[in-house]
């Protein structure tokens, strides 16, 4: 008979995490026990995959708000920086904004509108029409924002960002002007110094500046890329993927993350004889529809995998071959046509009709929204996850 259960996705709880832990050492005894409490064989190709939090955290890869501000100070010499395309988060870049305003003796802190690069919005597109603002081609004043749109909050946080920001900048000891625009030339009127705050379209933005005038550029990426004063620090990404850790503290993006994950399939391997994938993983890639957040705050999905995640689906669309090719069957001769058919695809489907519709994505990134999800963000306490049949197809047994 033919096996009824397709993908799983298990969140398997784990000790909590401390500074100096074994990581490796953690997540495969986890996943070995709960096989035996649960009663599921470990197979090959079965994927363990584990939060980037629990990684830094191993790792100790912690910085203060004085270690910021000691870097953004050392970067842009403690006079006036513009600040510009910051998500809206009290969780991503409140903390990081305190280090900087304390770096620094005047912020010039320039916003996107209606709403930041992962979908936070501080007005909605109705209203800009409402008001006939072009956020193309409009810069609008601190005052010029409130005539218009007065103190919106977010949907879900209830936080007016605007003011909150510039609560905090002042609230240490900076100066503080806020301006609004999409051009990141806008804020070269203000300041030739630019710390870029954007994520996924940094490089574009660090190189419009340089290209129009702008005297020191750094990126977010840019600031404690190296260690400071002993400091937690990451060489690819700097305070991208960074998290508030307390007050006075971030948590940033694990860093040598590749060793982590070849040792836990090496230590797998050695238990089960079974040859499992392992990724770490950070922010699911996916929309909100209610709130329009686009999830992915982190720079990546994933910081590191083992090599069978590479690449993206070669899959066919069961759902097309039915309603076109064996349209004229039925019943168990349907069945076996369509399995006939995913045996015999090609090893690279890319551009066939028979393919339209399947999710053209990387599989770290899918697989890494599927652990989003599953492993949530509060209380559940399951920072691993362990997913079976993923790779699975309609003619598995």
């Amino acid at each position: 008979m033919s096996r009824t259960v397709g993908t799983i996705s298990r969140g398997v709880r784990a000790p909590i995490i401390r500074q100096g832990d074994d990581i490796v050492e953690i997540v495969t005894n986890s996943i070995l026990e709960a096989s035996k409490e649960d009663g599921f064989e470990i197979r090959d190709r079965d994927i363990v995959a584990m939060t980037e939090a629990i990684v830094a955290r191993a790792q100790g890869n912690y910085a203060t708000v004085d270690d910021i501000a000691n870097d953004v100070k050392a970067k842009f010499g403690g006079e006036t920086v513009g600040v510009i395309f910051p998500i809206l988060s009290r969780n991503r870049f409140a903390i990081c904004l305190r280090g900087i305003a304390k770096g620094a003796k005047k912020i010039v802190l320039m916003l996107s509108y209606p709403s930041d690069e992962v979908g936070n919005h501080l007005v909605s597109l109705d209203a800009l029409d409402e008001k006939g603002v072009n956020p193309y081609t409009d810069v609008l004043s601190l005052e010029k924002y409130r005539e218009l749109f007065g103190y919106e909050k977010h949907t879900f946080t209830n936080v007016d960002y605007v003011e909150y920001y510039e609560s905090i900048i002042r609230e240490c000891g900076a100066e503080c002007e806020i301006i609004f625009a999409n051009n990141p030339k806008a804020v070269l009127s203000y300041t030739k110094n630019v710390l870029c705050c954007d994520i996924h379209t940094r490089a574009r933005t660090k190189r419009i500046l340089k290209a129009s005038g702008a005297e020191i550029v750094f990126g977010l990426d840019e600031i404690l890329n190296k260690s400071v004063n002993g400091s937690g620090y990451n060489e690819n990404y700097g305070l991208l993927g960074s998290n508030k850790a307390d007050e006075d503290r971030v948590k940033l993006f694990p860093r040598e993350c590749q060793p982590v994950v070849d040792a836990i399939a090496e230590k797998l391997r050695a238990a089960t004889g079974k040859n499992v994938e392992v990724m770490v993983y950070g922010d699911g890639a996916f929309k909100d529809p209610v709130g329009k957040i686009w999830e992915l705050a982190d720079p990546v999905v994933s910081p590191a995998y083992t090599k069978g995640l590479e690449g993206t689906p070669n899959e066919l669309k069961l759902k097309y071959l039915a309603d076109n090719d064996f349209s004229d069957l039925s019943g168990d001769e349907l069945k076996n046509a369509i399995k006939g058919k995913i045996q015999e695809k090609d090893d690279n489907l890319v551009g066939q009709m028979v393919s339209e519709g399947t999710t053209p994505r990387r599989l770290t990134d899918l697989i890494g929204s599927l652990c989003d999800l599953t492993s949530g963000s509060g209380d559940k306490g399951t920072p691993i996850v362990f997913i079976q049949g993923y790779f699975d197809n309609y003619t598995t047994e």
